[in-house]
């Protein structure tokens, strides 16, 4: 009988073997460690303070999704900018934008400021994101 559960810390999820731009954050690929195929699922860990944890993006067909989204601040603190407004967001934050053409991106507070993702398209099979494979190529 296999196991129908598996655990593993954070921090213990492999990075893709490539050193992140500066001011980029350090990627967690958790959908890619767990082989999850139903949504999206990462985690990004800012390098420093002022980093963009959550480079900003809208899910619009051209960047080949159309998902709604929904952010965790597991730790530290970031401002989200949605449709260009400021959202305050310390440690256990949730955020959720639901209309895939809103504007979004993030900027850590602190060193070390965690943010969980999770993405799918309604009503639809979930398909891996486009930027995901370039992503773990190591290409931003």
């Amino acid at each position: 009988m296999t196991q129908a559960y598996e655990t593993i810390h954070l921090s213990d999820i492999p990075e893709p073997e490539y050193e992140p731009a500066p001011g980029d954050p350090y990627w967690r690929p958790i959908r890619i460690h767990f082989g999850i195929q139903a949504f999206g699922t990462n985690a990004y860990v800012a390098r420093a303070a002022g980093d963009q944890i959550i480079v900003e993006h809208a899910e619009t067909e051209e960047s080949g999704t159309r998902h709604e989204e929904l952010y965790v601040v597991v730790s530290g603190h970031a401002t989200f900018i949605v449709d260009g407004e400021d959202v305050d967001a310390p440690a256990g934050t949730l955020l959720y934008v639901s209309d895939p053409d809103s504007r979004r991106g993030a900027v850590a507070h602190e060193a070390g400021t965690t943010v969980l993702c999770f993405g799918g398209t309604p009503g639809e099979a979930f398909s891996v994101s486009p930027w995901e494979q370039k992503y773990e190529a190591g290409a931003s």
